[in-house]
């Protein structure tokens, strides 16, 4: 049984600009020539960096830009922003998009290798992977209180970030600039979509070539993020059909976290005890166990590296190697690894172990109850999307139909009015470059080239 998901739709020389007084400026970058792991030569330009988004507290989004493959000074330019709870961008990098992969092999103590990703966005587009929000990653925060964001500062914090970029970075001003994300990183996408927009309008300067956003898998805040659970996990057989039918009946207008109706909570009692049955994030793959940390583990300090060592004090738990997040779990020897962090350029005394995603341990509020109407005011001003919102209830285009690659349908969509156009991939998963990276980057490349899908 294929699955059908909304998809997209992501020795050094260091740079340092200081003040006067001594302090880091706006932003700090490292070209990177060679990554611990990988052998030969990097496929395009690496560079990292910080760049400061809130002077009171102290607190930079750490960054990895990556050169196109192709033909970087007009290539799009592609903001990715990852899911969360506030996980590394080096999820997306690794396991979506990215040019590097993890070999999968049993982990030995020694550093894990890196290959190449025959799949990567940057064949066709300059990537830019940022730790967002604050804390996610290699970012940091000198105050605890820098790590206090919600959706609201997170997005203006972004913008931030890429106005301060542009600033160091003005020969892609004139490439296309998109914005991406996926999961709770597609909720944030279409407000950094707008926001920029506004600054557009407005003259701000460093004024960004904006075209358009792709989201994948996005959460909305809306309470559809739950309640569409039921009719989906219904359609691909996992309940049956009186289960279903009770829980239309009897839930109606109820929380679903909390029902207050007798029937309502024993049914959906029943459908978790089901659902709980498959690997959530793609149910066609074997059901493993979460590689990051539990939360509230020991509570980790973020301000500072008391001392350069190897070792990681909150091991994620270690899956079977036949499951999807062995990758995850090596990704932690590979961050925490000391060569790493030089060839990366990270900064001593800021963040003392990096962790894959943070599960509730920072402060986050979800501030924005839903994210419809930036999707609406983006699109309304002709800019494009890759997107699923069909209540916008915009005239179809291209009525739905089967998409394909190598002679075989990849999935399927539907272009409506105002630029939106809606893909599935079959097979895809939660994250669907992580589990069908040739259909997805089929799928990215043919619209991030205004061709049709």
């Amino acid at each position: 049984m294929a699955m059908r998901h909304t998809v997209l739709l992501l020795l050094p020389l260091v740079l340092c600009f200081l003040s006067d007084a001594g302090v880091a400026a706006s932003l700090t970058r490292t070209n990177v020539a060679r990554l611990p792991g990988f052998g030969g030569a990097l496929p395009s330009r690496l560079e990292t960096g910080y760049v400061t988004v809130d002077e009171e507290n102290g607190a930079e989004l750490f960054y990895h830009f990556i050169e196109s493959e192709g033909d970087p000074g007009s290539d799009p330019v592609l903001l990715w922003i990852t899911g969360g709870d506030r996980c590394s961008a080096l999820n997306a990098l690794f396991f979506e998009i990215g040019p590097f992969k993890l070999v999968v092999e049993p982990y030995n103590g020694s550093l894990p290798r890196l290959r190449y990703h025959p799949y990567t966005w940057t064949k066709v587009a300059n990537l830019l992977f940022v730790d967002s929000p604050v804390g996610a990653g290699f970012s940091f925060s000198r105050d605890p209180r820098g790590y206090d964001v919600g959706d609201v500062s997170a997005s203006l914090q972004l913008v931030k970030f890429l106005n301060e970029w542009f600033k160091e970075h003005p020969d892609y001003l004139s490439n296309p600039f998109y914005v991406g994300g996926d999961s709770y990183g597609g909720k944030i996408a279409p407000i950094v979509a707008q926001k920029i927009s506004e600054g557009v309008e407005a003259g701000i300067r460093p004024t960004l070539n904006l075209k358009g956003y792709l989201v994948g898998n996005p959460g909305t805040g809306e309470s559809i993020d739950d309640k569409l659970k039921v009719p989906y996990v219904h359609g691909v057989g996992i309940i049956s059909d009186q289960l279903y039918e009770t829980i239309t009946e009897h839930c109606k207008g109820e929380d679903y976290d909390n029902p207050t109706n007798v029937i309502c909570a024993q049914a959906l009692t029943r459908f978790n005890s089901l659902l709980e049955e498959v690997s959530k994030t793609n149910i066609l793959y074997p059901k493993c166990i979460y590689t990051s940390p539990g939360p509230n583990h020991d509570n980790i300090d973020r301000r500072i590296l008391k001392e350069e060592r190897e070792v990681i004090h909150h091991p994620p738990p270690q899956p079977s190697i036949k499951c999807k997040g062995y990758s995850h779990y090596l990704s932690y020897f590979w961050a925490n690894n000391n060569a790493t962090r030089e060839a990366l350029g990270i900064r001593k005394g800021t963040v003392n172990e990096w962790v894959r995603c943070h599960d509730h341990d920072l402060p986050y509020t979800k501030d924005i109850s839903s994210s419809i109407k930036y999707h609406r005011n983006v699109t309304l001003k002709g800019y494009r999307a890759l997107a699923w919102v069909r209540s916008l209830n915009y005239p179809i285009v291209d009525d739905w139909r089967a998409w394909h690659l190598d002679g075989q349908s990849a999935g399927f969509t539907i272009a409506y009015g105002n630029n939106l156009t809606f893909a599935t991939v079959k097979g895809g998963g939660h994250t669907a470059p992580e589990y069908e990276p040739e259909r997805c980057f089929a799928m990215f490349s043919r619209w991030i080239s205004h061709k049709p899908l």
